[in-house]
């Protein structure tokens, strides 16, 4: 029989997020990876996949994830991690791979499944989804992310504000990850494209620490990395204007 390989999607924090599908995904798999920065803390996928399955059936593998810079850095560990998890394919039938939000969004699962998919060939490889930090932030929040015909913009600012200002001069909703470092840069881009007054924030959602907050009240300071923006289009005409 073919090894399994199978990123399950656990959502921004909350364990109440993960979908019967996911933890039923992590209780059948015979080992429950989890990505640990090289630093050792525990991460928000290690902390929620720890609600449903016993502690001696995870094992922490490292990912670079604190790595912005230094490429190489970066991608080796990717290929250890790889490695470490294809060792594992080839002693147990399934492996499931634990990681906040979708494992088809922005995931360390994408590259984890090419360097496992050439390094055990014939490895089945499937996904559970997982709820994201945008969904879980407009339902804390209040925000619509959609109505009618309007278009949604991802951006993960890491791009660069630039790319961010782009996607707020056009339609729709635009919805920013990764923001917390350059929290004064993007109030700046959200005022000058008019766009700050109905946008949110929020960060840690679902944990002890959560902030959810007007982005009208960005200062510029610093925010936990891993914040979520939610910037709407203005909405005219009452019920159903986009239609």
């Amino acid at each position: 029989m073919s090894s399994r390989l199978i990123g399950v999607g656990v959502g921004p924090g909350d364990p109440e997020l993960v979908t019967v599908k996911g933890v039923n995904a992590l209780r059948a798999a015979e080992v429950v990876v989890v990505p640990v920065m090289d630093t050792g803390e525990r991460g928000r996928a290690e902390a929620t996949v720890l609600h449903y399955v016993p502690a001696e059936k995870v094992l922490r593998v490292v990912f670079a994830l604190n790595e912005r810079t230094d490429r190489a850095r970066r991608e080796a560990a990717w290929d250890a991690a790889g490695e470490r998890v294809a060792g594992l394919l080839r002693e147990h039938g399934s492996v499931a791979f634990a990681t906040i939000g979708d494992p088809n969004v922005y995931s360390t699962f994408t590259y984890l499944a090419q360097t496992v998919a050439r390094a055990v060939p014939g490895t089945v490889v499937e996904t559970v989804p997982g709820i994201t930090a945008m969904q879980d932030l407009a339902a804390r929040s209040g925000a619509v992310l959609t109505e009618g015909t309007e278009p949604l913009t991802l951006v993960p600012v890491t791009a660069g504000a630039a790319v961010l200002k782009d996607a707020l001069a056009g339609p729709g909703t635009v919805v920013a990850y990764k923001f917390g470092r350059q929290a004064g840069e993007v109030a700046e881009v959200l005022r000058e494209t008019g766009r700050l007054d109905d946008a949110v924030w929020g960060s840690a959602l679902g944990l002890p620490e959560e902030s959810v907050r007007p982005a009208a009240e960005l200062d510029g300071t610093p925010l936990p990395y891993l914040s979520t923006l939610i910037a709407p289009p203005r909405r005219d005409g009452g019920r159903g204007g986009k239609l």
